[in-house]
Parts: C-alpha cells; structure tokens; sequence
C-alpha cells in the first residue's frame, strides 16, 4: 500500500512540473516584446583610418615629440631656509609657482622650507636649466629623472634679474634638448609645456604661441626684462623651470609664471624666450654669474599715439622718459623725449627689446645709438656700467583738493612736504594730481592722483599754475603729451582733446 502512495505520489509531482513548464514556456512564447530580455543593437562602425589619417598623423607626431624630449625632463626638489621678510610679489593676478604649500603670501614660515619645481636637462654631462625663483636659498638640491633614479644636484650660478638659474648632476649621455631659437616663433605655432605640475611628475601639454614679446610684469624690479612668449599650453604651479617645446624638439621657452585670478591655470602661461635664456645660461656656466649692463634710463615704447610728438614717422623705437643723473646715458648726453631707433647699426622695435639688448652686454662696453631728437638724427655713444640693486620706492598720495580742469585733473604744487609724501628725488619738478575725474582725458589716459606732471608738450614744468597754462594754450581739439614721474618712473602719456573742446 505505501508503495503504490508512493508511486500516485511521484507521478503527481511530475504532472505538476510538466504544467508548470508548458505555462513557462507559453509566457515567454506569448509575453510583449518589452518585457523580454534587452539586447543591445550593434554599435556604428568605428572611422577606418584613412578618413582620420591627418588627426592621427598629427598624435603620431606628438608622440613621438612627447617620447623625445620627457627623458630630459626633471622634477627639482629643493630645501630651503625660510625667509625672513617677504619677497616682492607680483599683482594679485600674477601667481608665482613656488613657494612652499602654495600657500597664502606672507605668513610665519618654518625654519626650512621644502618646494618642487621643473627643469630641464640641455646638456650630456648634467647641466639643467630652472628657474632661480625654484633653487633660491636652497640648501640642497635633488632632481629626479624620468627613470625615476633621483640624483643630488649642484648650484652652478643664478641669475635673478631674468630668473634662471643653472644647477648641474654627474653623469655622462645623458638625455638632452636643444635650445632653438625663440626669435623664430609666430602666433599660432604648437608648443608643448613639460613640467611636474603639483607634483605630478613628467607631464606634457600641448598648445600655440598665442603672442610673443609680452612687457615685464613684474612689480618689484622695473629693469627686469620683458618679451616673455605667452601659451596657451597649460601651465600650473610646479611647471616653473620646465621647457616651452618647438616641433623639433627645441627648447624656446622657459617656463616661469601664468596670469590668473585662482592662481590655478586659466589659458595664459609665460616662458622666458631662449633670445635671453641661451646668454645668461652660458654666462652663468662659464662664470657662475651674469652682470647686466646699465645706461640709467627710463624707456617705454613709440605708439601711433605718441609719435607725431616726437617727429617720427612710425611707431617703432623706445622713447626715453628718464635719465638718471650721472648715469652712463646722462654723460653720453641722451636726453628726455630722445627715441633710441638704433643700437649697434640694430633696428630698435621696442623699449622691451632695446632693455634685452642692453642688459645682456657686459659692462665697460661702448654701445653706439642711433637716436632720433626733434626731427633730426643724432648718434650718442654710451659706455655701460654694472646694473646697481638701486630701486626707488613708490608713490603715496597726499589730501588736499584743488578741483578740477577741464581735461579731468585736479592739481597742487609739489611742496616740500608733498615730496617727502611721495618720497619723489630732488630732481623731481612739477606738479602733484590731486584728483581725476572718472570717465576724463586724464582718466582715460591712465593718470592718478599723486602722479607727478613735470613735462606738457615736451616742455618743463615747475609748478601747477605752468601746468594749467600750459594746457588751457594747447589748440581746440588738439592732444597733449604729458611727462608723469609715477612709482618711480618717468612715462609718457597722451591726454586726448576733450569731447567739445
């Protein structure tokens, strides 16, 4: 009897198991389509390489570039001793890459200081290429290779006015890169940055030169050179000493700050071009120290504004806004409102090129310039001196109130107070500004109260009342050229006609 339960049993089971598997089968036979399993369509076929064959000759190319020139790439680990004042810094905009942390301008430091820069390697037996900003006050220097083998490095000189410095490691075949030739560069061309950027170590980015012969921003040194080359290839901080790379694998740049209000990069870096690098680097190696040459002026460019009052016919050449007394340029008999055109038989472009020219000639040497002064042509020979660590502090500005002119200045006599104000030299004549009216002449062309006029129209001037009068005789409609002695420095500026005048 239990056998034949036992059968009824297992064959009920099975019944069950067939009906159960004949309703499966009918849902999934019957079920909508949407609730069956999903199953991706097949993908569009991928570009066949001749239709990209340009763009992947263009990454070939990069590659190869890239594989060329990150061997000579070195990350710069320096230990330094603290500060203690604070450096020169430069606007709030313009963002240094080195410092310890990155951190805010101006707070206790410790008693020694760990930072990372770039460099790179220019020569077989071990010379690298930085920046002095990167190696200044250290105490001890490390570089690592792309092999990741860290080596010490020695401190072969330094050069802050131009912000290089040389150091050097031991070693022979070394991986090296060239040095091209910066004044061969045009707006447009690809560049690659290497660098180690917050300590990522070997990076490379790629871009254009977007301008070239950018003007010296720095705010601590007026005689710093300029003509930087501005990229669009990514900068950020840590990429200070690395190389700005042409398509051959030439050095043309070094990298050394970038402009933006972060800090961070924001489409505009800067590098030191090679027409000022290769000098200083094989001064720096032969004598382990550049010294500049030094005429003692003030310079700023000829513009298609200013020229008609210097009788010139283009807006080429440096015009000279100060010369300072007993200085080279004052015994070779230059003058306010000479325009330099010339230098060695040399056409001179502009004040930044005239300043590179200038300061890479050692002193004692005679340089022969071409000036243009009132229409006529003059050559002034001028024998370099040293440049001197002399710089003069800037301008504070004073209280009184004297109104308004109708070119938008309000202005006072230099008193002896005023001057001790401002700390202007002795040799400093003219008139204080007191006020500018926004949306002005004046405003429009940059002037601010506690500026010094001391020149209308090529002319001296002693004090406010010479000022006013001098403007109130400049003909309806006509511009006036003014001389303003400001942070320390004489300038040229244009006051435009006022509108209705």
């Amino acid at each position: 009897m239990a056998n034949w339960k036992s059968t009824i049993g297992r064959l009920a089971a099975s019944l069950v198991a067939i009906a159960g598997l004949a309703l499966l089968v009918t849902y999934e036979t019957a079920k909508p389509t949407n609730a069956r399993a999903a199953v991706a369509a097949p993908a569009a076929a991928s570009l066949d390489d001749n239709s990209v064959s340009t763009l992947l000759s263009l990454d070939q190319a990069m590659e190869t570039l890239a594989a060329r020139v990150t061997p000579a790439i070195v990350n710069v680990a320096v230990t330094s001793h603290s500060k203690e004042t604070a450096q020169p810094q430069l606007p709030d905009d313009l963002q240094q890459f080195f410092g310890p942390g990155f951190g805010p301008h101006g707070r206790q430091q410790p008693q020694i200081e760990h930072g990372i820069g770039s460099g790179v390697i220019i020569s077989p037996d071990g010379y690298i290429v930085t920046n002095n900003h990167v190696i200044d006050g250290s105490v001890d220097i490390r570089v690592t290779m792309s092999n990741r083998k860290i080596m010490k490095a020695k401190l072969i000189g330094a050069d802050p006015l131009t912000d290089l410095a040389v150091i050097k490691v031991d070693g022979n075949n070394l991986p090296s890169v060239p040095l091209g030739d910066s004044t061969a560069l045009h707006p447009g061309q690809t560049v690659l940055a290497f660098g180690n950027p917050f300590g990522f170590r070997f990076t490379v980015t790629r871009g254009i030169v977007s301008a070239l012969n950018r003007p010296n921003p720095f705010s601590d040194n007026a005689r710093k050179p300029g003509e930087f080359i501005q990229t669009d290839a990514a900068i950020n901080p840590g990429n200070s000493g690395g190389p700005l790379v042409n398509a051959h694998g030439e050095v043309v740049g070094i990298n050394t700050f970038l402009i933006s209000s972060s800090g961070q990069f924001s489409g505009m870096g800067f590098a030191i071009p090679t027409q000022i690098v290769k000098p200083t680097v094989e001064t720096l190696i032969r004598d382990g120290k550049v010294t500049h040459g030094y005429m003692g002026i003030g310079i700023s460019d000829v513009t298609p504004e200013n020229a008609k009052f210097f009788d010139v016919n283009d807006a080429n050449g440096a015009v000279v806004t100060q010369v300072e007394p007993d200085s080279p340029a004052a015994k070779g008999g230059l003058k306010v409102g000479d325009v330099i055109t010339e230098l060695d038989g040399k056409k001179v472009n502009d004040a930044g090129e005239l300043q590179v020219e200038v300061g890479q000639k050692r002193p004692g040497t005679t340089i022969k310039l071409q000036v243009m002064r009132d229409g006529k042509t003059v050559n002034v020979p001028v024998t370099l001196e040293a440049m001197g660590s002399r710089d003069k502090e800037g301008v504070e500005t004073s209280e009184a109130d004297h109104g308004k002119m109708h070119w938008g200045v309000g202005l006072s006599d230099l008193t002896p107070d005023i001057r001790q104000q401002l700390q202007a030299p002795g040799d400093i004549h003219g008139a204080v500004i007191e006020q500018v009216q926004p949306g002005s002449s004046a405003d429009n062309a940059g002037l601010q109260r506690g500026d010094v006029i001391v020149q209308v129209n090529r002319h001296d001037v002693q004090s406010a009342s010479d000022v006013k009068q001098a403007l109130a005789s400049v003909p309806k409609g006509t511009d006036a050229l003014l001389l303003v002695w400001s942070n320390g420095g004489n300038t040229f500026r244009v006051l435009h006609a006022p509108e209705g005048s």
